[in-house]
């Protein structure tokens, strides 16, 4: 453990930081800006890229932003790094801890050996190097659906609810409540994010007024379709018709089939008992039919190479599933190389012209609808973190399907 933890450190420091913070300098010349009186959403700046880069989040984490105007930047990528770095250990001992529980495996030593991995991936990687809020918002989705949602508690719903107004990416877990009829919670959540925005509209009435009926809708605002870090469909689609643009109504037609196809299979993972396949296909779902997904919004993958590790893995009447563990080890290997990493596709709008380019430029998108389609439901398994294991549950433990 020692050994692999040493392995991923070193590699995290040749990587290096290659992206020096640069959307959280961003976020913080827009602070700078917004607190010097100008219009929030009038904040951009020239990027060889895209072009122009705003500020594109809702007003609710704005609020929450402006408090690092008051502290030197280097401070402040202290905090992002350190608290991301937290979220990411407290997110995997959820996710790792219930397995290694119902395998007889001391749950410090599966979460000690998980962590270095998850720290590895690109998503985590770019995360960190952006200075991006990402990890936040999964440590209040995962605690809500692991803890919160199992345990029956008044408060499920908030963390989503939260989630969705600092970011619209999460609102797409309201709809899994919904589908999965956790009717309280998801009216929890629809209020908690509904009260924060309106704490916002409050406190800054014409910057909530502009993002919500415009800048939300202003999808160039956020970066090219084509480009090859976004990995969702219509940049799949863009990346194949480059420079012209996608047919909207295919697009629309396959943002159709995969939000529907997505969340009943999420629906059925949970009814079979399986709470972090349901997510996990929820997230991903979110990551094909957003508009934008960049690398460091799909950390969707590491609950569902979770569920695969374990599914594929030996269980009492059952032998080990060698292709589930296969596509785990093929999954785990692109998200480490990744798909903006060690490749710089230029600048320009240029379509794919290879079998083996268009793989490359759309490897999250390909790995993403292949988990949509295989992605194993394990049946009655117990998926959120307790105190300390109980015998009765190790032994009432239904084997993986």
């Amino acid at each position: 453990m020692v050994g692999l933890a040493a392995a991923v450190a070193w590699f995290l420091h040749w990587y290096g930081n290659r992206h020096d913070y640069f959307d959280l300098r961003i976020y913080m010349k827009a602070m700078r800006w917004w607190a010097d009186g100008n219009p929030l959403y009038d904040y951009a700046q020239p990027d060889r890229v895209q072009g122009e880069l705003y500020f594109t989040y809702p007003p609710f984490a704005a609020l929450l932003l402006r408090p690092f105007v008051e502290i030197s930047l280097g401070t402040t990528f202290a905090i992002f790094t350190i608290g991301s770095a937290v979220a990411v250990a407290v997110t995997t001992w959820w996710l790792v801890s219930p397995v290694a529980e119902r395998r007889g495996l001391p749950r410090w030593y599966a979460a000690g050996l998980a962590i270095p991995f998850v720290f590895a991936i690109e998503p985590t990687r770019e995360t960190i190097a952006f200075g991006q809020i990402n990890m936040l918002l999964i440590v209040l989705i995962l605690g809500d659906l692991l803890i919160a949602v199992p345990r029956n508690s008044r408060w499920a719903g908030v963390g989503i609810g939260l989630a969705t107004a600092l970011k619209l990416f999460p609102g797409i877990f309201i709809v899994y409540l919904l589908v999965t009829r956790r009717w309280r919670a998801a009216i929890t959540a629809s209020a908690a994010a509904a009260v924060a925005t309106l704490l916002a509209a409050a406190v800054a009435p014409r910057d909530s007024w502009r993002f919500w009926t415009h800048e939300l809708w202003a999808t160039d605002r956020v970066g090219r379709t084509d480009y090859t870090g976004n990995q969702s469909l219509l940049g799949l689609l863009s990346r194949l018709t480059a420079p012209e643009d996608p047919s909207r109504l295919l697009w629309l037609a396959l943002v159709a089939l995969a939000l529907g196809y997505g969340m009943w299979r999420a629906a059925r993972a949970v009814r079979a008992g399986d709470e972090v396949a349901g997510l996990a296909l929820t997230g991903l779902v979110a990551a094909l039919i957003s508009p934008i997904t960049w690398p460091h919004h799909v950390y969707w993958f590491v609950p569902a190479l979770v569920v695969l590790v374990d599914a594929g893995l030996p269980s009492e009447g059952r032998r080990v599933r060698p292709a589930l563990l296969a596509l785990a080890v093929i999954g785990y290997a692109t998200i480490v190389y990744g798909v903006v990493s060690f490749f710089d596709w230029g600048v320009a709008p240029e379509p794919t012209d290879s079998v083996s380019e268009f793989v490359r430029r759309n490897a999250y998108v390909l790995l993403t609808v292949v988990l949509l389609a295989v992605l194993p439901a394990r049946t009655g398994v117990p998926d959120y973190p307790r105190s300390a294991p109980k015998r009765t549950d190790l032994a009432n433990a239904r084997p993986a399907a």
